[in-house]
């Protein structure tokens, strides 16, 4: 990986699986850091289940919510190109791109977080707490501080790629010119 500099954000335009799959994540960390914090420190259970289930999501490609989003008609920016059996949804794994490293590297950090805070101290709540909202912030705006940390340090994003294909010019458009 070869450090960079500049600012990444992916794509807004519209709600796709993966984007959609970070606002729910996000919102479920922050549901259940919060009754974790007020209700019962067991409630942290649920966050290492999210923590799992995006660890698993980065390592096998499978997310039961990117499912249940296709199921409602949400179309993949990530999703494997080939056709899987029974049409489900899978994040592609071919290599380790930026956006599967932000899934391995949130899910472990919430776990170790959850673990933290029932055997430690429950401040430890705080940060996953501030992990919610960063999701919730990533999949609203595009920016995520810990993109952003990935990508100045070399990680080559998949939904906004620095080295795109060069567009083929179109039959009706005159050479040279750009849609």
């Amino acid at each position: 990986m070869k450090p960079r500099n500049g600012v990444y954000i992916v794509p807004t335009h519209r709600w796709y699986i993966e984007r959609t799959v970070w606002l729910i994540a996000g919102l479920v960390l922050l549901a259940l850091t919060g009754l974790s914090a007020v209700v019962d420190a067991r409630w942290v259970l649920g966050v290492i289940v999210v923590g799992v289930a995006s660890i698993t999501v980065a390592l096998t490609g499978f997310c039961v919510v990117g499912n249940i989003l296709r199921l409602f008609g949400f179309t993949p920016m990530l999703g494997r190109t080939e056709p899987s059996r029974g049409n489900l949804y899978f994040m592609q794994t071919d290599r380790w791109y930026l956006e599967r490293r932000i899934y391995l590297a949130v899910g472990i950090n919430i776990s170790i977080a959850s673990v933290l805070s029932l055997v430690y101290t429950p401040w430890w709540l705080a940060f996953t707490g501030f992990v919610g909202a960063a999701m919730v912030w990533f999949a609203v705006t595009g920016f995520c501080i810990m993109a952003n940390g990935l990508y100045w340090l070399g990680a080559e994003p998949r939904l906004a790629p620095l080295n795109k294909p060069a567009e083929a010019p179109s039959p009706t458009m005159p050479r040279g010119a750009r849609a």
